[in-house]
């Protein structure tokens, strides 16, 4: 499946975030882009502008594309609840972003790529899809044949986020994906009732 593969900080300096993690470009040139930079006189965004910018943001930040997004919106819309809320937390259950969050890749664009060649496992079998759909208690660890990667390793020393909702086994390499996280337990920030917003129109 396509993915974006063009340059991050362009389009972290888009949103004004590192919305993919430590960027020295970014913190380098934190305005937007473009041949003006700082200088360029931007007039007020209209409300469909602000909404369209949020959803990107989202997207970008999941790396999830147009067409998977608006699947995962129109799930989040069938279920009981706050939809915006329940978006975020199917972005949040995805194999990709919980390898990601264990600490097993520092990037996402990365997890999906270990996930994709195999080297994640849950519940004791290979799974190769990064958009599978993680529930409470699925055990997620590093295949056996895989713990040797120098890329995990380096990963999994520099890694020191710790979430509520994932428990993790360093001797094991492995971790357990205990509860779907609360909003205020995911730290992106994004206003997801401006997607919902500009869905609903």
């Amino acid at each position: 499946m396509a993915r974006y593969t063009g340059p991050k900080s362009k389009i972290a300096r888009k949103f004004g975030e590192a919305i993919f993690g430590d960027d020295k470009s970014f913190e380098k040139k934190s305005y937007p882009p473009g041949q003006h930079g700082q200088n360029r006189r931007r007039g007020k965004q209209s409300e469909y502008s602000v909404q369209l910018m949020e959803k990107q943001k989202a997207k970008y930040t999941y790396g999830i594309l147009e067409k998977q997004f608006r699947n995962i919106f129109a799930k989040a819309k069938r279920k009981e609840g706050v939809t915006g809320e329940i978006l975020l937390q199917l972005c949040e259950c995805r194999l990709d972003n919980v390898v990601y969050r264990m600490g097993v890749s520092p990037s996402r664009s990365g997890a999906r790529q270990l996930v994709s060649h195999r080297h994640i496992t849950v519940n004791g079998e290979v799974v190769g899809i990064p958009s599978y759909s993680l529930k409470p208690g699925d055990v997620v660890g590093v295949r056996e044949k895989s713990k040797s990667l120098q890329t995990i390793q380096d990963s999994l020393a520099s890694s020191s986020n710790v979430y509520e909702w994932i428990t993790w086994n360093s001797e094991k390499k492995e971790g357990t994906f205990v509860s779907v996280p609360e909003r205020l337990q995911i730290p992106e920030n994004i206003k997801e009732q401006l997607i919902v917003e500009l869905y609903s129109k």
